[in-house]
């Protein structure tokens, strides 16, 4: 059930009102200068304070004291300040008649320069995909199966701000990412050449994200399902209790209201992660969004690759070609020409009458008479309707493509590990390796020199880094199926979840 929404905050807002005054600058000016000093620990400041800072700033060469105290009377009056009489630096009874006030920027203001100022640091869509953050969100689910009400005290409110802090993070940050994918792949960047040099990293990202989503999603679906409505609810119970050992001067909601409120939340993230029985849940919406990136910017390269070769020129060997045809006087011999540069046309069988002039052998069908054929002209339109055919099962192809990748992926596991034992090694140090081995190494390659840092982390969880100096030299990779000079680089292997990786290896589909 939704929360319904409270009727107070549906009205008129007045603490947004200076945001679009006729003196906006002059109130977002004090606004901010307030805010910048909240957060140096600075509360109540007077008005020759706040004055004397604004007119650092140099925005307003006309601006007066007097000017300055009107404006934080309004903004004290649309509920943005504070205000108290300050009666400490009276001297005589005069001036402190004079009602001289400090002023305090509330508690709602500071949200709205918060706002504001997260605004000022937006440049597109931005967003990540951290595979981590699922880790961290199966570890709390399985702490809390596990440990079925048994916490320290504390213990359950640190868990529940982890685990909620790492979903909002996952959601947030992989909509806008993909969102920002959506929104730069446009046809114009799809086709341009610069767009090569983003594709092997951008799309090794994605599919890392997506190995990791299906590896680990798995777990995280499990353990919400093998928690228990009394498990749940149990777990909830601590975290208000803890929640509620927290001294504060006011609690904006009663302690049955924050319940519900987490018990809401706990449903969302439920729903995220197993969906509901009449749709989809929002993580295979994701991973089908990633997949179709990664669709996307395959086919946007094969469209770059199919413009170049469709705008080399072959002027000049067509010219050639056509002088070399021109120059021969036997028709023979231009027929051999022929098939060697274009080879065997396709046939068409033609239905005609046979209206041959002698039935001898030894005439050449090029001295025949030719039949005259009206051909249909050819169109789109079904003008005769053709027996439907059957469905061709592919089932023992897909089988043996299906075991030719998964022994593929073994010897690259096999290689994988045997490096992570070395933890540190040299391309001159590997001796003789497969050419799968010697993909697997410029791939590694090519994606490490991508990453700003040289590091990239594999959907195993295996962080990669290659180092090199200038002064390396180049060094001669021996492989089953030829050599490769290249660079002597460095490559470093670190395991970052020691439990996920030996789980990877101890699967039956990762043993020969």
């Amino acid at each position: 059930m939704e929360k319904r929404p409270n009727l107070k905050s549906m009205g008129n807002i007045s603490e947004l009102k200076y945001i679009n005054a006729d003196n906006v600058t002059r109130y977002r000016a004090i606004m901010r200068y307030l805010f910048l000093q909240y957060q140096k620990l600075n509360y109540w400041l007077r008005p020759e304070q706040i004055y004397e800072g604004i007119m650092l700033w140099n925005l307003f060469p006309n601006y007066s004291l007097e000017q300055c105290q009107i404006d934080l009377e309004q903004l004290v009056s649309w509920k943005n300040l504070t205000s108290r009489h300050d009666g400490g630096r009276a001297v005589t009874i005069e001036e402190y008649l004079r009602k001289k006030f400090q002023y305090l920027i509330t508690p709602y203001s500071i949200e709205i320069e918060r706002f504001l100022d997260s605004l000022d640091g937006i440049n597109g869509y931005g967003g990540s995909l951290e595979p981590t953050r699922l880790d961290k969100i199966a570890d709390i689910l399985y702490d809390i199966k596990e440990k079925d009400g048994i916490y320290n005290p504390k213990e359950n409110l640190e868990m529940w701000v982890t685990l909620y802090e790492a979903f909002q993070k996952l959601h947030e940050t992989s909509v806008d990412y993909i969102a920002s994918l959506q929104a730069n792949m446009t046809e114009e960047l799809l086709v341009a050449t610069s767009f090569i040099l983003y594709k092997d990293s951008i799309t090794g990202y994605l599919q890392d994200f997506v190995q990791a989503l299906q590896r680990k999603s798995y777990k995280i679906e499990g353990y919400l399902k093998q928690i228990t409505d009394n498990v749940r609810d149990n777990f909830i119970n601590n975290v208000v209790n803890d929640e509620w050992l927290i001294p504060k001067l006011d609690y904006p909601l009663s302690k049955e209201e924050y319940r519900q409120e987490l018990i809401e939340k706990w449903e969302g993230l439920c729903k995220w992660f197993c969906g509901e029985a009449d749709s989809l849940s929002e993580l295979v919406l994701l991973e089908r969004a990633s997949k179709d990136a990664i669709l996307k910017i395959v086919r946007g390269t094969l469209r770059i690759q199919e413009r170049k070769r469709s705008t080399i020129s072959r002027r000049k060997e067509l010219d050639y070609l056509g002088q070399w045809f021109y120059g021969i006087e036997n028709l023979d011999e231009a027929h051999k020409l022929s098939a060697y540069v274009f080879g065997l046309f396709p046939t068409r069988h033609l239905q005609g009458v046979d209206s041959r002039s002698s039935d001898s052998q030894e005439i050449s069908m090029w001295k025949e008479i030719p039949i005259s054929r009206t051909i249909r002209a050819r169109n789109r339109k079904k003008n005769e309707r053709h027996d439907t055919e059957e469905v061709v099962d592919y089932g023992i192809h897909k089988e043996k493509v299906r075991k030719t990748l998964i022994l593929q992926r073994n010897k690259e596991l096999q290689f994988l590990a045997k490096m992570i034992e070395k933890k540190d090694i040299y391309i001159s140090e590997m001796g003789v390796v497969t050419s799968i081995e010697r993909q697997q190494i410029l791939a590694w390659v090519s994606r490490c020199r991508a990453s700003t840092t040289w590091t990239i982390q594999t959907s195993e969880g295996i962080e990669i880094q290659i180092f090199y100096h200038e002064d390396t030299k180049y060094t001669t990779l021996y492989c089953e199926d030829g050599e490769l000079e290249l660079i002597d680089y460095k490559f470093t292997f670190k395991v970052i979840n020691t439990s996920e990786w030996d789980d990877i290896l101890r699967r039956p589909d990762n043993k020969e």
